[in-house]
C-alpha cells in the first residue's frame, strides 16, 4: 500500500496537528513510532484520525513524544497532495500574582450583627483538619497566643459534655478573623466543611477576613476542590514557617500606630 508520510518529530501533548488535503479525500492516521513501524510493516496499529472527506483535518496530539501523519487512498482511489502543520498547545491560563507582602486587605473586624453584647469574642478563630493539628494549628495557635491574641481553637474551647456544633458556631461568631487551613484531610472532613462554610459567610464588602493556609497541597488541588478559595490571599507552609504566618496575622490583627 503506497501512503504519504509526515514526520512531525516530536510534539507536545495538546499541540493541533493540521493536515490539509487537495484533489481527494483519504485516510489520515497520527501515529507515534511504535504503531508507525507496525503500520509500515502491514501490521495493526492504533491510530488516531480516520477517513477525512473536509479538509483541513484537526487533530489533538494526545500525549508528548515523537509523531507521525501518514495519507492514504486504500480503498478510494484517486489521488491526494497534502501538507501538515502543527500547532503548538495554548498557553496555561494567566493569574495575576498577589503580593505577598501585603495582608491589608484581609478583613479583622467584627460585623456588629453577628456579636451580641456580653458574648465572648476571640482574635482568631482556627479551622483545621485533626491531621493538621499538631503540623500547623497547635503550634499557630500557641505563637499567636504569645503575641497576645485570644484564639480559638478545639482544644482550648471545648469540654466534655459540649455541644461541639453551638461551641463551634459561637466561635464562628464571635471571632474577628478566619484561620482556615487548607489541606488534603481538610477537603475529606466533615467538620472543617461545617467551619468554612460558616467563615464564607463573614465575607462583607467584597474584602475577605479569612487568611487560607496551605498545607501540603498545592494551587491545583485547591483550584479543583474550591476555585474561589484558589483566588484568595494565602499563606502556605512550603514557603513561610509556622512563626512567620503567625506573625503576620498578629500584625493585620493588632495593627500598630
Amino acid at each position: 500500500m503506497e501512503f504519504a508520510v509526515h514526520d512531525l518529530g516530536r510534539c507536545e501533548r495538546g499541540s493541533v496537528v493540521v493536515v490539509s488535503l487537495k484533489g481527494n479525500a483519504a485516510n489520515v492516521r497520527l501515529m507515534n513510532p511504535n504503531n508507525f513501524r507496525a503500520y509500515k510493516n502491514g501490521r495493526k496499529a492504533r491510530f488516531h484520525g480516520g477517513l477525512v472527506k473536509r479538509s483541513p483535518a484537526r487533530i489533538k496530539v494526545p500525549s508528548s513524544g515523537h509523531w507521525y501523519v501518514t495519507v492514504d487512498l486504500a480503498g478510494l482511489g484517486g489521488k491526494v497532495r497534502s501538507s501538515v502543520s502543527v500547532e503548538p498547545p495554548p498557553l496555561p491560563t494567566f493569574r495575576s500574582s498577589v503580593d505577598p507582602a501585603s495582608l491589608s486587605h484581609i478583613r479583622h473586624d467584627v460585623p456588629p450583627a453577628l456579636v451580641t453584647e456580653g458574648q465572648q469574642v476571640w482574635d482568631v478563630f482556627i479551622s483545621h483538619a485533626g491531621e493538621d493539628k499538631a503540623a500547623v494549628a497547635q503550634p499557630l495557635a500557641e505563637h499567636l497566643r504569645t503575641a497576645g491574641l485570644d484564639v480559638w481553637l478545639d482544644t482550648f474551647e471545648l469540654r466534655i459534655g459540649d455541644s461541639l456544633r453551638r461551641k463551634i458556631d459561637a466561635g464562628l461568631a464571635g471571632s474577628r478573623f478566619g484561620v482556615v487551613v487548607l489541606s488534603k484531610p481538610f477537603f475529606r472532613k466533615g467538620w472543617p466543611q461545617y467551619e468554612l462554610d460558616g467563615l464564607v459567610t463573614r465575607y462583607v464588602s467584597g474584602e475577605q477576613n479569612l487568611l487560607p493556609i496551605w498545607h501540603e497541597i498545592t494551587r491545583d488541588e485547591v483550584m479543583a476542590q474550591s476555585p474561589s478559595l484558589a483566588d484568595k490571599i494565602a499563606r502556605s507552609t512550603a514557603q513561610y514557617t509556622i512563626g512567620e504566618i503567625a506573625r503576620e496575622i498578629a500584625e493585620v490583627v493588632n495593627p500598630g500606630p
